[in-house]
Formats: C-alpha cells, structure tokens, sequence
C-alpha cells in the first residue's frame, strides 16, 4: 500500500492571511515529499474560507517548483464547472509544467453551495451527467482530433492543445460511491477515489466491495488502483488525541454546516454547527472510533486491515482545523511510526 496526502488550504476566521495558508501547505507537501508519500492531492471548492481551493491547476504548477518528485494530484476536478476544452488544455500544460507528475482526479461535486452559485442552481447530484460525458471527451482530445456531440457539451473538430507529457494520458482518477460510478470509472480506464467520510470501517468494507464488483463487471479491464481518503491524526498520548479528535469535530462541525446549506455566508464564512446540531453521528467519541485518529501502533493496526481489503493507496486527509505545527507533528509520526511497517518499491 502506498501513500498520499490529501490537502487544502483552510482558514476558520481571518487571523490568519492567505499568504501564510499558502505557506503552511507548501510546507506540508514538502515534508511528505522528503518522507516517502507518492502523491499530494489538492481539491477543488469555490468561495469558502473553510477549504480554499479555486482550481487545482494553480497549486500543482505552483507546488511543481516547490518540489521535485511527489506526484501531484487534482482532488478533484468538478466537471459540471469545466468545458471539455479548456480543461483538456489547461490540465495538459499543467502536466508539462510538473514534469509530468499530474494525477488527474474528478468527481461530480457535491456541496450545493458552489451548484448555486456556479450552476444557477442545479442539484448536484445532476453533476454525474457532466463527468460522464467529459471523462471520454478528455480522453479522446488528449490523444487525437475529436469533435463532440452530446447531451451537455457539443464542439466541432479539435484537439487539446498543448498535449500532455504523459502519453497518452496523465492516470485518471474517479470519486466514486454508488455502484454506478464504480463501474463508469473502471470500464473507462480509470482509478477509483473512496470516502467514508465520517463512517465506520463497515463503510470501508462497502466501498471496497462495490469496487471489487465494478472490476469483476469489467474483466476486460486491468485491476485499477483505489485510494482511500481518511482524516488521519497521529498522537502519541491520550492528550494529544483528545486535541486531534477536538479538531476533527470541530472540522466536520464547519463541514455540515456548508453541506446544509442554510446560511447565507458572511464574507466566505459560515457559522460552525454546534455539538447538539451536528448530532451523535459526529460525536468526539465517534470520530475518534472511525476515523484513523490514534497512537502510531493503533493507526499502523487499522491500515493494515485497510491493506488486507485490497486498498492500493492510503490518503492521509490533513484538513482538520489544528495548528501548524500539530499538523506537522502527526504528519511527522505517520512517517516515522506508521509508513515502515507498510513495504515501499
């Protein structure tokens, strides 16, 4: 099982500028690069403070300077807010300027807050429509001339230009959760991105048997890789989980509270759900049962039951509303503690 870190930049009120959120997860990214995670991935979200992530294309041009061989991910593409065009285009340089360490991830989006401020309102759930019309879209543009007529997107002959270093195609990754998309993302050619968010390792074990029949469906298919998202924390006493868990509730707290959608935000902020709304399903004791928060030999114990069920690549998801340097400290762990007992190429 190899390993990733998934990360955005996140500010909770403004005593902390841009500049220095920048900063913190450049820093980040560097410190897995030094100790042995493949990829960085970086999302896509639009007019929240909480995750600040306009266009992934930004970081990984900018992280490509700033590293030079962790692999650098898109987490994920929205494809209702792209044309198939311009992102076949925009991607593809973007690969050029990394060397080609591009990761290339989409999903369908899913916070209702961005389809009623970019979408005019369209559920989100109608994204799915849009990443399946543009997965073979951008396929077909990155390798040849290629002229669309659909339900969504319709062009005349063109090509992407400039093409991708990476031939024919940077490796393509779908979020998937229902059957459906499983299946969309395999019999495409794509690797498949997992969240159980919140739930238990049941949840885990759900994912992974829809994926598992998605790649029975499509024998004709290599067996593609699946990553596994999980907010991950590292501590080494009770304290220092108590903190982390703290945090994590206090992120899913925020999380909710733009998932329902019923404020309306003050200058990109909203106010965080207290513990009585967010409800038992969130609890501290829940979070800290589901998620990867532990000592490194608890965390060591649940990744490899995530190993034994077929998971290729372990994200380690770094938002979490800690400070810097708690950031730094668990990242630190996992490298020192947790990724040995897991065998690297």
């Amino acid at each position: 099982m190899k390993f990733s870190l998934f990360l955005h930049m996140e500010r909770y009120d403004d005593n902390k500028t841009h500049q220095e959120s920048l900063a913190e997860l450049t820093e980040l990214v560097q410190i897995a690069e030094k100790g042995g995670f493949e990829m960085a991935w970086v999302g896509e979200h639009h007019a929240m403070e909480f995750t600040i992530a306009p266009n992934p294309i930004n970081y990984i041009t900018y992280l490509a300077n700033k590293t030079s061989s962790i692999r650098l991910g898109a987490g994920t593409f929205i494809a209702p807010f792209w044309h198939p065009v311009k992102l076949a285009g925009e991607a593809a340089l973007a690969d050029i300027m990394c060397d080609g360490r591009l990761e290339f991830g989409i999903a369908r989006g899913a916070y209702q807050a961005e389809f009623d401020r970019l979408m005019n309102g369209m559920p989100a759930a109608d994204g799915g429509k849009y990443l399946r019309e543009m997965v073979p879209a951008l396929q077909k543009l990155w390798t040849s001339d290629y002229a669309h007529d659909g339900e969504l997107f319709q062009f005349p002959t063109t090509t992407s230009v400039p093409k991708p270093l990476q031939q024919p195609h940077p490796p393509m990754w779908v979020a998937a959760r229902d059957p459906d998309s499983h299946n969309f993302a395999i019999s495409s050619g794509c690797n498949v991105m997992v969240t159980p968010l919140q739930k238990n390792d049941e949840e885990v074990q759900d994912l992974m048997n829809k994926f598992n029949d998605a790649c029975a469906n499509n024998p004709q298919v290599d067996r593609p890789d699946i990553m596994l998202l999980r907010h991950t924390f590292v501590g080494e006493n009770e304290q220092e989980l108590t903190v982390g868990t703290d945090a994590l509730h206090h992120w899913y707290s925020m999380f909710m509270a733009w998932a329902r959608n019923n404020q309306t935000p003050d200058n990109g902020f909203v106010d965080r759900l207290s513990s009585e709304d967010l409800g038992e399903g969130f609890s501290k004791e829940v979070l800290r049962n589901n998620l990867a928060v532990g000592t490194p030999e608890e965390v060591v114990a649940r990744l490899k039951y995530y190993e034994t069920l077929g998971v290729s690549q372990y994200s380690y998801w770094a938002d979490n509303s800690l400070s810097f340097e708690e950031k730094k400290k668990s990242l630190q762990l996992f490298i020192d503690k947790v990724m040995p007992a897991f065998k690297q190429d």
